[in-house]
């Protein structure tokens, strides 16, 4: 077990270990970054192209801004990825029924074959990872960061609507 400074820290107990759990799928997070760029998942201006196929494949088509909610990431990035893989014929933009300006996103037939390359590297990369660990443990450390992201997105979507509420008005207060 690593030990860590305790310097600064007054939480002990549960929220310290909710603490150390963040920065450590922090690191978690950065060190994946550094393989997916080297492998391909991620684009050199950092943009996931592998989690924007995937959003496409398993869903189907989507607007730019419903891919850039369920990131969050911020709309105009999005555009510039959908951007990017319409350029390499990955995918494509539709009409949308719902919407008249705001096309749909969907996978062409080579983004589709892409999507299911990349797939399988990307399993073939995840099958080399945690052999000290079972299964069982793996899939409850999941659903204990996706709760925990979840708590985290609710959060953060109220503290942005709270921030709107408090924003001044043009005009003077």
């Amino acid at each position: 077990m690593r030990q860590r400074k305790a310097v600064g820290r007054i939480a002990t107990g549960k929220s310290e270990a909710i603490a150390d759990l963040m920065l450590e799928v922090a690191q978690f997070f950065f060190r994946i970054r550094a393989v997916g760029k080297r492998t391909g998942f991620i684009t050199s201006w950092g943009g996931g192209s592998f989690g924007f196929m995937r959003s496409l494949a398993v869903i189907g088509p989507l607007t730019v801004p419903q891919i850039a909610q369920m990131r969050p990431t911020s709309r105009q990035r999005m555009q510039r990825l959908a951007d990017e893989l319409a350029a390499e014929g990955l995918v494509e933009l539709i009409d949308n029924p719902r919407h008249r300006r705001s096309k749909l996103v969907r996978l062409t037939r080579k983004g589709d074959a892409r999507y299911r390359e990349l797939s399988a590297r990307f399993l073939a990369i995840a099958s080399t990872m945690g052999d000290d660990l079972s299964e069982a443990d793996i899939r409850r450390t999941a659903e204990i960061v996706r709760r925990l992201s979840d708590e985290a997105k609710g959060r953060s979507d109220r503290l942005a609507r709270s921030t709107r509420l408090a924003a001044p008005t043009r005009g003077g207060a």
